[in-house]
């Protein structure tokens, strides 16, 4: 992802003299790339600053094409999840976290597991156990981890919008996912930048060959500087808290990036889907953020609870 490090396009030929490929050496669009990421980016921030039940609907959306992904992904290989409760578990799982909180969220994962088992239980024995493996997994990887994400804005001992933020005034969780989505950006487009330019020591060469030690160490040192920036002078903590936040976000980012490589290795494909201009898929996009979701939401918890 942000620290791949590539060799420069190739040169095609224009009416008789060269010029690049319009694809830069990443290997994406990045004109598209950057449109579609602005473009989710301000329906992201605007749904958490003005309307959190717009953001979570945005979140629960981005979960659903993701578990379409790894659907696909897992059919052409030849296992086949129960779609059905898998979906209906995946839609249902940010909307607890939000309106009921963390006991809300871990009930509507266990039941969404038991639909799953039941509702394969009843096509036969041939391919169930798989099958029912790859449910609870994809429901488990995708919709469960996002949905941390959601549960800083769960208002506990009060009532949780379906409008506006009460009296315009945004609460501390908003800003918190704030941070957490912007140590993410800035885990990728920091470890982009050094990878690219510097990268020569594999991180993971059987997972991910292009991700290098170099563009690991650029996504912590720029996650670290936003990260205090974030704590001073959005989140109101010690600079320390910032760097520790940051840290933690660039570990479980790459654990996720790394995860998501494993798995798409193993299927077989490079991208899971082309629905995202200058992306490739939305699972390509939310590898990082479903391992940073979970682990911001302790950083943070523990933070308020000292």
């Amino acid at each position: 992802m942000g620290d791949e490090q590539q060799a420069p396009g190739p040169r095609v030929r224009v009416r008789g003299r060269e010029r690049k490929n319009p694809t830069p050496k990443a290997g994406r669009n990045l004109p598209a790339a950057t449109a579609v990421g602005l473009a989710m980016l301000f329906a992201v921030l605007g749904g958490l600053l003005f309307l959190p039940l717009a953001f979570v609907l945005i979140v629960t959306a981005f979960a659903v094409f993701g578990v379409w992904e790894v659907f696909r992904a897992l059919e052409a290989s030849g296992t086949r999840l129960p779609i059905i409760p898998a979906m209906t578990g995946t839609v249902a799982m940010p909307l607890a976290a939000y309106f009921g909180g963390p006991e809300s969220l871990l009930f509507a994962l266990l039941l969404s597991s038991v639909a799953v088992l039941l509702w394969r239980s009843l096509e036969g024995a041939a391919g169930s156990a798989r099958s029912i493996f790859a449910g609870v997994f994809t429901m488990a990887w995708v919709p469960f981890l996002i949905s941390f994400a959601v549960l800083p804005l769960h208002a506990s001992g009060g009532v949780t919008p379906i409008g506006p933020w009460p009296g315009g005034v945004v609460p501390i969780g908003a800003w918190q996912i704030g941070t957490l989505l912007l140590l993410v950006v800035s885990n990728d487009t920091f470890g982009y930048l050094v990878g690219a330019s510097l990268g020569k020591h594999p991180m993971a060469p059987k997972i991910s060959p292009k991700k290098s030690w170099e563009g690991f160490g650029g996504s912590i040192a720029g996650a670290v500087l936003v990260g205090i920036l974030a704590s001073v002078y959005v989140l109101g903590e010690p600079w320390w808290f910032g760097a520790a936040l940051a840290v933690g976000m660039v570990a479980a980012a790459t654990a996720g990036d790394l995860a998501e490589s494993m798995v798409k290795r193993e299927l077989g494909i490079k991208d899971m889907s082309s629905i995202l201009p200058g992306h490739g898929g939305v699972m390509d996009r939310l590898d990082s953020i479903v391992f940073a979701s979970p682990v911001a939401f302790m950083i943070f918890s523990a933070g308020a609870a000292g």
